[in-house]
């Protein structure tokens, strides 16, 4: 696994933007998110799946999550519907068993109407029974681009 150090630290804030509180919390909520990143990092490392848990017990929106980690120069890894890991995220370029056209075509839809987000890859594996990780590989497997990340990775 390859560190995240102080060089990429700087490369990742030249880069993009970071602002005190984009998002307007107050300060409490503010202090305990930056806590509970604090305390779940580990080797400058929080996983997507954290993320995700830290902004549903504080009760703030996953961006919030995101752009707190990004401001204490924390990377986000290991992502849910599988855009990126530590390691090189592999993709086997076969459907999964039992993928159905159903969401073949939903996938094509929210896809022209440049909808392909990461949030709607997640309701559509709520609805379809499937993981995330599932849908988007499905995705992946047609050269779609999902974007708009709920943590603000991409």
């Amino acid at each position: 696994m390859r560190s995240f150090g102080e060089a990429d630290r700087k490369k990742k804030k030249a880069r993009i933007q970071i602002r005190e509180n984009p998002q307007k919390l107050s300060s409490e909520l503010l202090s305990r998110v930056e806590d509970m990143v604090r305390a779940s990092t580990k080797d400058g490392h929080i996983t997507c799946a954290l993320c995700f848990n830290i902004a549903k017990k504080v009760g703030v929106p996953r961006l919030a999550v995101g752009e707190t980690a990004d401001r204490l120069g924390v990377r986000i890894t290991d992502c849910q519907i599988g855009c990126f890991k530590i390691d090189k995220t592999i993709h086997d370029n076969s459907d999964p068993k039992g993928c159905d056209d159903g969401i073949i075509s939903k996938l094509v839809a929210l896809k022209a109407n440049d909808d392909l987000t990461c949030l709607n890859v997640f309701g559509l594996a709520e609805q379809s029974k499937s993981t995330p990780r599932a849908i988007a590989g499905i995705a992946n497997n047609r050269n779609f681009r999902i974007r708009g990340c709920q943590l603000g990775c991409f």
